[in-house]
């Protein structure tokens, strides 16, 4: 699913709010963190995600890597943190 630039822009308003659910390590991007990224969006479809100073990837290699893994969409990549979404087709908990 792609985003249009109203939905991007409606979720970007909502990440502002949002306290990061994802710490990403020196270790990088593990199956653990696939994992908890798997179940964080099912459960709230849109997340904050941020990465430690020991993180051997940027935030925005990161979030594409998460993406692609994860089949969601990336909302927003400030400093070392970011934001990605992706739709619960059983459950939809967003609507805009």
């Amino acid at each position: 699913m792609e985003l249009t630039g109203k939905q991007r822009a409606a979720l970007r308003s909502l990440c502002n709010t949002l306290q990061p659910v994802l710490y990403i390590g020196k270790e990088g991007v593990t199956d653990g963190t696939v994992k908890e990224a798997y179940d964080a969006l099912e459960a709230r479809e849109l997340i904050k995600c941020s990465l430690n100073d020991a993180a051997p990837l940027t935030a925005r290699e990161a979030c594409s890597l998460l993406c692609e893994k994860l089949g969601a969409e990336p909302v927003q990549c400030i400093g070392r943190k970011f934001s990605i979404y992706r739709r619960n087709e059983k459950e939809p908990k967003l609507q805009f």
